[in-house]
């Protein structure tokens, strides 16, 4: 591992943050919730990144010779459940790649550590963080369809790619991608520059008070809202 990264109790790639010393895990800011042996198993791969560890390594560092447990089982189950938790695929994964009966690799792209945080520390606010919006298509439609969090945002762009429009369907169904009218008034909580996104309060109609997530380039008409007295 690069000596940037090994100094550092933070590791990050793609739009993950691994807190080694909290023991957490965050996506764009937000936690994601990660139990003891998958995040375990995530730290020993990311120390050792696009090199195999073997299952037997594994095996060693997360069960001692005296511990009595159905090792195969309960190895697949925390890799599933590390999967899950970073929305990635067996099949065709982008973080863990399964080598068979030898043991995992971690083949995503990791960055340095002295690379901004996902999350602004205080005093580096967005000045748009409290502005008022309105949500544009820019002539593209009548509604915007806004993801309700990081993770509807992904299976968003999955099924985008492969112009699965059943499983939009069944999204906007479960409410995880809102329909917004044109010109819906929101109020900007937080600025994910680094996505060229943000979160907001839906101000008005059928979604009022919920959040959601807006490409920055379809706000418009921002203002800074009244001083409160």
């Amino acid at each position: 591992m690069p000596a940037e990264s090994q100094s550092s109790s933070v590791l990050r790639f793609a739009d993950y943050e691994v807190d080694l010393r909290a023991g957490e895990l965050h996506k764009a800011g937000r936690k994601i919730r990660l139990q003891i042996q998958p995040f375990q198993i995530l730290t020993i791969l990311l120390e050792h990144p696009g090199e195999v560890v073997t299952r037997a390594e594994l095996q060693k560092k997360l069960w001692p010779a005296d511990t009595f447990v159905d090792f195969d089982h309960s190895l697949n189950t925390a890799v599933k459940k590390l999967r899950q938790a970073l929305n990635d695929n067996k099949k065709k994964p982008r973080f863990i790649e399964t080598l068979p009966k030898r043991g995992y690799r971690f083949i995503g792209a990791m960055e340095h550590a002295q690379k901004a945080p996902l999350r602004p520390k205080l005093g580096t606010a967005s000045p748009l963080m409290g502005q008022i919006g309105k949500i544009s298509t820019d002539g593209k439609g009548s509604f915007a369809l806004m993801p309700a969090d990081e993770e509807s945002a992904w299976e968003r762009e999955k099924l985008d790619a492969v112009n699965d429009d059943v499983g939009l369907s069944l999204l906007i169904a479960s409410q995880k991608l809102l329909l917004v009218p044109d010109g819906t008034p929101v109020r900007i909580l937080e600025v994910q520059e680094h996505l060229l996104r943000c979160r907001v309060r839906i101000l008005e109609g059928e979604h009022y008070g919920k959040t959601a997530l807006a490409p920055l380039k379809s706000l418009t008409d921002l203002t800074q809202p009244p001083n409160r007295a």
